[in-house]
């Protein structure tokens, strides 16, 4: 199956994520909150740093239990704006 590129836009709103996701990670380790969402250090790190800026519905969700964030919040901050 082959994907189709990533917009500008999808890439913001991956990066915005990643930023949300270390903001509320805090002084938790990576390994912490990735072994509490039921995922790899490596994968929350790509998360983060926006190597990963479309991660799977029940990673996010997953991770916002975690962190204590909403998946409204989520929505909310990481919508997709149009990049000039």
């Amino acid at each position: 199956m082959v994907r189709n590129p990533l917009t500008p836009e999808e890439h913001e709103r991956g990066e915005r994520l990643g930023l949300l996701l270390r903001e509320a990670r805090g002084s938790r380790s990576m390994a912490e909150v990735a072994a509490g969402a039921g995922i790899s250090a490596e994968t929350l790190r790509k998360i983060e740093t926006g190597r990963a800026p479309t991660p799977a519905f029940f990673t996010v969700a997953a991770l916002a239990r975690v962190l204590g964030l909403s998946l409204d919040d989520i929505v909310g901050q990481c919508a997709l704006i149009a990049v000039a």
